[in-house]
């Protein structure tokens, strides 16, 4: 089958025009530092380009296939459009990657495009980043650009299986079933999503304004408590994750300042379901506010080495005391990048900490240009959790894999 696929894909290609391929080969292996030193992943990757053009259309393809010793390949059509050019207009219909805002590791107004979080925050961003089919549009008015974005049917985020290590499921001290029964949005025109962003080049700075009407990409889990008798005798609950509508509005802007660069972004969403419980701390159904995710960030330059650094918040509006999430959750990132050997080698650092909870997840990596596209590169992921934390307290979105921590290697060859 993936033979087939990718046999009609380079044969289209061959059909319109100029052709270009591309792509890179990798071999992945991570071991956990801890317990008896498990691999975390074994995995083989060759990830195809194929861009073509003629007069005024192109077509780009990227099909990826993945290969683990023990299980079937993966095969992933990350990206196939047609692109098509007019007079001030562009056209991309098809499967596609849609990025937008100005934050780095993080998703605030880049909310187009679904998340693969199967292996958490670990993956580069455009793995972690879904293609989804859609039509956008791209109106150029002198410096500024309008965009429009149409998407016909809703694609979820997909996250760890139950067995994974990075899967994280809510914990209840009686029995726990999941229906699934609403989960699904239908394929209908009322169920579309539609996006839009209008961006330009100041002077002194340049922007995006954007907005949305959405489908949640996260499930929300509504819960239905079981008892054998009158609350509070507990004896089950049963987990129904569903997707909610959102409306978004947001930007996101950069501009230098003192010889460094401050950027910011941020979104409003409008419909959020949150968890809540009662006074007893048994789960009742979800509350619906609204909530501001924003970001600020400074990059700058001390001789050879890039830093760069943000300030993330998530706040519910109109916080209620039940909601189990804090109002505000805080985070900080950090990035040290720093080249030695005439840009072969290159060391860098990248961390978040939640200011909330103490924890944090530091990213050291090192990376060598071997040959003219042959790199090899090591790194770490270190998941710190707060020791003053009691067994039962959330150890925060890093913590909880405190037992996670690993080592790897990756060897690349692009083409």
């Amino acid at each position: 089958m993936i033979r087939q696929i990718l046999t009609t894909i380079l044969l289209a290609g061959s059909l319109l025009g100029q052709v270009e391929f591309g792509g890179y080969a990798r071999n992945y292996i991570g071991v956990l530092t801890e317990g008896d030193q498990e691999f975390a992943i074994i995995q083989n990757t060759l990830d195809l380009t194929l861009q073509g053009w003629s007069g005024s259309v192109s077509y780009f393809a990227n099909p990826t296939i993945y290969q683990s010793p023990g299980k079937d390949l993966s095969f992933d059509l990350s990206e196939i459009y047609l692109d098509m050019y007019f007079n001030n207009t562009d056209i991309r219909l098809g499967r596609q990657q849609i990025i937008w805002g100005k934050g780095d590791g993080v998703f605030i107004t880049d909310i187009v495009s679904p998340k693969d979080l199967s292996e958490f925050l670990l993956p580069d961003f455009d793995e972690i980043r879904t293609g989804i089919t859609a039509l956008k549009l791209n109106q150029y008015i002198g410096d500024q650009t309008f965009e429009f974005v149409y998407i016909p049917t809703f694609t979820s985020t997909v996250f760890a299986d139950t067995s994974s290590i990075w899967s994280r499921t809510p914990d209840f001290p009686v029995p726990m079933t999941t229906d699934y029964s609403e989960k699904d949005i239908p394929a209908m025109l009322e169920n579309s999503e539609v996006f839009a962003k209008f961006s330009g080049i100041l002077p002194f700075m340049d922007y995006e304004i954007m907005a949305g009407y959405m489908w949640d990409d996260d499930p929300s889990m509504h819960i239905t408590p079981t008892y054998l008798g009158p609350p509070p005798a507990l004896s089950g609950v049963t987990l129904s994750p569903q997707h909610h509508r959102l409306s978004v509005a947001g930007g996101s802007f950069s501009t230098e300042l003192a010889g460094m660069v401050l950027r910011g972004e941020g979104a409003y969403y409008i419909g959020k379901h949150f968890q809540a419980q009662n006074a007893m701390d048994y789960p009742i159904d979800l509350l619906e506010k609204d909530y501001f995710h924003y970001l600020l960030g400074l990059d700058f330059s001390k001789g050879s080495t890039r830093f760069s650094t943000q300030f993330i918040q998530q706040a519910i509006m109109d916080y209620d005391e039940l909601i189990v999430q804090e109002e505000a959750m805080n985070t900080l990132t950090f990035l040290a990048n720093r080249t030695f050997l005439r840009e072969t080698l290159t060391a860098q650092i990248f961390a978040y900490a939640g200011l909330n909870k103490s924890d944090a997840l530091i990213r050291p990596t090192l990376s060598y240009d071997l040959a003219d596209g042959f790199e090899v590169l090591g790194g770490a992921n270190i998941f710190v959790k707060d020791a003053n934390l009691g067994d039962e307290e959330d150890p925060g979105q890093f913590g909880y894999f405190d037992n996670n921590d690993m080592v790897y290697l990756k060897v690349k060859y692009s083409f």
